[in-house]
């Protein structure tokens, strides 16, 4: 019986450590043929949070007037809409999505509306010191549905994320993969 058991949890962690390769072998192989499909990124993706990613977003939008602007989780609505009125943006470029609770559903919760509007390619801004931990999520979540992205880093005077925080990112990007959830519910002081 203890042999059973040892080969089970054996294969157990060889399975799982298997699904976790082939995934990560696949998602290189996604972001490069979407990569392919959309050399150009088709819309603006800004991660919430600070009214400076909100204003440089609207400064940025100005170069590409094609491109709509997807705002996950930012400042207030009222605050949003002025500083893209005053950059002189029209607000049908607009998506402003508030059901984001962290960096991982910031991207999680739109995945469906970029896949629906067949974005393939995303310019993606956020703070300088958050961008190594969106980048990581970016890579799993927006890669393993073949949508690709160009990082823009808005200057901050923060250090750089700690590693704890990217890595446990990390694991539930992975975990939204196979699963379809975050693990945002189990712990209400995730950012």
């Amino acid at each position: 019986m203890k042999r059973l058991h040892r080969q089970l949890k054996k294969y157990g962690i060889f399975t799982l450590v298997a699904i976790i390769v082939v995934l990560l072998s696949v998602i290189p192989l996604r972001i490069a043929i979407a990569f392919y499909q959309a050399p150009h990124p088709q819309a603006i993706f800004t991660l919430g949070g600070d009214s400076d990613r909100e204003e440089f977003t609207a400064q940025f939008a100005r170069k590409y007037p094609n491109l709509d602007i997807w705002i996950s989780s930012g400042i207030l609505p009222n605050q949003t809409l002025a500083i893209f009125y005053n950059a002189d943006i029209r607000n049908n470029r607009l998506h402003l999505d508030y059901r984001a609770v962290d960096t991982v559903t910031n991207f999680t919760s739109l995945i469906s509306d970029f896949k629906q509007r067949h974005i393939q390619h995303l310019y993606l801004i956020t703070s300088k010191f958050h961008m190594l931990r969106a980048k990581t999520i970016a890579f799993l979540v927006l890669g393993s549905q073949g949508i690709t992205f160009t990082a823009i880093s808005i200057p901050s005077k923060q250090p750089r994320e700690s590693t704890t925080h990217i890595l446990r990112d990390l694991g539930r990007s992975l975990f939204w993969i196979v699963s379809g959830r975050t693990g945002a519910s189990l712990n209400p002081n995730i950012k």
